[in-house]
């Protein structure tokens, strides 16, 4: 049989265990929320840099589309003067001719 001394013995040496057990998984415990933290830092950082990086290439492509359909737009309108004024330069004649007809 075990004596009241062994008894003790064996449930200080429990209590002991149990008591480093539980500070181990504190320490463990607050190590992984350490590293979870820095793990979510770094995620969030990186995600933040993607975005932005994506931001910027949107931007870059809206400006370069607006710029092709602005350019496109002046050599449309310049195509459309040039018509015009062949048109008119055309009549400048034609014009001249019913004046000298009208004087005569």
């Amino acid at each position: 049989m075990i004596t009241i001394s062994e008894a003790i013995t064996t449930i200080k040496k429990a209590e002991n265990d149990a008591d480093k057990l539980i500070n181990d998984s504190k320490t463990n415990s607050a190590q992984m929320i350490d590293e979870a933290k820095a793990k979510s830092m770094e995620m969030m950082e990186t995600a933040k840099k993607e975005a932005q990086e994506e931001a910027e290439k949107l931007i870059f492509d809206a400006e370069t589309t607006a710029k092709k359909e602005a350019l496109n737009i002046v050599n449309q309108a310049k195509k459309e003067v040039g018509v015009t004024k062949n048109n008119s330069l055309s009549k400048v004649d034609e014009a001249s001719d019913i004046i000298v007809k009208s004087v005569l």
